[in-house]
């Protein structure tokens, strides 16, 4: 099933989303948006456009587990996309992933205007890397059981 991950920002938003087989996560863009009813539209459009079977909403905890004003943000966000589509719409944890985003562009030396494009979408891709990840770890207990 094709999913589609949410890196919800203030000014940008990151979409990822991955294959069929799960198997590759790949960023897809990065909205330049600060209208959150824009955000909304245009993640749904996304959604539609990838025919997602499911959409997973980066959810930046403090490292203690806390909830700040951006997780209430981006749960508040996920709760009224779950009422505009007919998919599951999932929270996950992203605590660290815009830091390892920055760590990757440090990496492949990406610099400027071009790290500031793309930090979002990579942020993103962790973020379904990660849910990837769960997923298939899920399932693989499921068959040893």
């Amino acid at each position: 099933m094709k999913i589609l991950a949410v890196d919800l920002g203030d000014a940008r938003t990151g979409l990822a989303c991955c294959d069929k087989t799960e198997f590759l996560a790949s960023p897809l863009c990065v909205l330049h948006e600060r209208d959150i009813n824009n955000v909304l539209s245009r993640v749904i459009a996304a959604a539609e456009e990838v025919e997602a079977g499911e959409i997973v909403i980066g959810h930046p905890k403090h490292m203690n587990g806390d909830e700040g004003d951006r997780a209430e943000k981006c749960a508040f966000f996920a709760k009224v996309l779950a009422q505009h589509v007919n998919i599951p719409v999932t929270l996950w944890d992203e605590r660290c992933t815009t830091v390892m985003a920055h760590d990757i562009l440090n990496e492949t030396d990406v610099r400027g205007k071009k790290r500031k494009e793309t930090v979002d979408a990579v942020a993103a891709t962790l973020i379904l890397e990660s849910y990837l990840q769960y997923r298939k770890n899920k399932r693989e207990q499921q068959d040893k059981a």
